[in-house]
């Protein structure tokens, strides 16, 4: 699973990131976690606000950081999707 932390580098897109890599951990199994920071590859992936989260290409959320519950569903699902194809 390749997971994409979009941000500027403020404490939302720090904790959005510290989260993501727990979540991840906790649920097991293969994935990659990095930071974007260049506002111009944020822009292509055609996000507006930031901290945002990348899920093998799509975007799962923008504008907010979520709980751990809430961020293990959403990598739960994405892996769910990446292992039934």
């Amino acid at each position: 699973m390749k997971i994409l932390v979009l941000g500027t580098g403020c404490m939302k897109c720090k904790k959005l990131y510290e989260i993501a890599e727990e979540a991840a951990r906790q649920l097991g199994g293969p994935f990659e976690i990095d930071k974007i920071t260049d506002i111009r590859q944020i822009m292509a992936l055609r996000v507006m606000m930031t901290p945002a989260l990348v899920v093998d290409g799509a975007v799962k959320i923008s504008g907010r950081v979520p709980d751990i519950g809430e961020m293990k569903r959403i990598l739960a699902a994405a892996s769910e999707k990446t292992t039934s194809v």
